[in-house]
């Protein structure tokens, strides 16, 4: 098969890495790409919101199969578009319609789609402009701390955790009158805090049948101990030692087979990933949050895991056979540390030259913000640089593969988190 990949992330690479593994893989593109998916694959200097360029590109390359990394395109309805397309139809998509999408796209939609389907979920209200006094009452009645999510996308920055009723009466009103998130912040859902351990679940269903991937608990905080302002994440940790086989069979059961009869129910035929973002409390599943794609930098660890032929178990899931395909998981321990600019997640410079790949032992390195300066250098390009995936038969072990990595690699204002992991090793003991 001719495969493209849509993305440029650390998520992106670790696709790439993996596909190419692949006897199934002819040939493999990625749009736009970054400097490490360039070792392993064609890069097409394509964005993928442009979604005439991306089917010019898929036609002229004769791809077959093509993998969704980020939820934009997703959500702007690019496998609505390829289907809409007779010249497109035999080219198939790993990622959800727009009408399945709204699960991430809007969070109005998918704590109604939850509270439906009786998925356990916090308690929570929407509110617009016009239901901006009722909104502002409704906050003073509420617990602290509350929480403020804008409906829609807003590139991983529209939730505020307010520890205060000030705070969430200012994050309110910057969301519906000043419209601090644009259109995504039109609505404005306001929920219930829940306190408990958090961790991410990850399906992969052909619309009919499904498979659970491996489970991850990422680092979303900029400062060691969880402290600090929310990034895309600075590293993640597979297996989770507090998801035992009973909480996860929970997950399964409460969680994973509602959404899907839900999703069902309301006619959508959802192919791809589910990403839930779950609450682990006293046991007990809840629902964050869902996204219709894999995480970042989660999928630097559950790839490494996955040791069944990837690119098979996509083609599988394509063509509706993903009952037939037996994954197979590595029982390893899988730790990935994210190297960030300076600055980030505020401002950050780039074209920093990086240094000391080469130099790097024992661990998979996965490129995300990166870029070539000319034909030669590799330079930062992003706030989010690169992962370090480390794999060990202990959690210890592959902490330290990982870190060691982090500090092999050089470029100006390299920073990153020395604590990814060790609140489970605490945990453990």
């Amino acid at each position: 098969m001719n495969i493209l990949i849509l993305g440029s992330g650390g998520r992106e690479h670790a696709f790439a890495w993996k596909i190419a593994q692949s006897t199934l893989c002819d040939n493999l593109f990625v749009a736009p790409g970054n400097a490490g998916t360039a070792l392993v694959a064609v890069n097409i200097p394509v964005s993928y919101n442009d979604f005439d360029g991306v089917a010019k590109a898929a036609l002229e390359h004769n791809i077959e199969l093509i993998i969704v990394g980020p939820e934009e395109p997703l959500v702007n309805g690019i496998v609505d578009y390829f289907e809409s397309r007779a010249d497109l139809s035999k080219i198939k998509l790993i990622g959800p319609n727009k009408a399945g999408a709204q699960l991430e796209g809007s969070k109005d939609f998918s704590k109604n789609f939850m509270q439906k389907y009786g998925i356990p979920t916090a308690s929570s209200k929407t509110f617009t402009a016009d239901s901006l006094a009722i909104g502002l009452e409704y906050l003073e009645t509420l617990p602290l701390p509350i929480v403020l999510k804008a409906d829609g996308l807003a590139a991983g920055k529209g939730v505020i955790i307010a520890e205060k009723h000030a705070e969430a009466v200012e994050a309110f009103n910057e969301m519906l009158v000043d419209g601090k998130f644009g259109a995504a912040g039109n609505k404005v859902v306001v929920e219930q805090f829940l306190k408990g351990i958090e961790l991410s679940v990850f399906v992969l269903t052909d619309g009919e049948n499904y498979k659970i991937l491996p489970e991850a608990k990422d680092y979303k905080r900029i400062g060691e101990n969880d402290t600090g302002l929310n990034t895309g994440g600075m590293g993640a940790v597979s297996p989770v030692s507090f998801a035992d086989s009973n909480f996860l069979r929970k997950v399964e059961e409460k969680v994973v087979k509602p959404t899907l009869h839900g999703l069902n129910s309301e006619g959508i035929k959802y192919v791809g990933f589910i990403f839930i973002g779950l609450m682990n409390i006293k046991g007990e599943p809840y629902v964050i949050e869902y996204n219709v794609r894999m995480g970042d930098p989660e999928t630097e660890v559950v790839l490494p895991r996955i040791q069944s032929d990837f690119a098979m178990l996509m083609a599988s899931t394509a063509k509706g056979t993903l009952n037939d395909f037996d994954i197979k998981i590595s029982p390893q321990v899988a730790v990935t540390t994210v190297l960030v600019s300076g600055g980030y997640p505020g401002d950050y410079e780039k074209g920093k030259v990086i240094t000391g790949s080469e130099k790097v032992e024992d661990v998979q390195l996965f490129h995300a913000g990166t870029t070539f300066n000319g034909n030669t250098e590799v330079v930062t390009n992003g706030g989010r640089v690169m992962a370090m995936t480390g794999m060990a038969n202990s959690l210890e072990n592959a902490v330290h593969k990982s870190q060691r990595a982090a500090q092999v690699i050089q470029y100006e204002g390299k920073y990153f988190r020395h604590d990814i992991g060790m609140d489970l090793i605490r945990y453990n003991d």
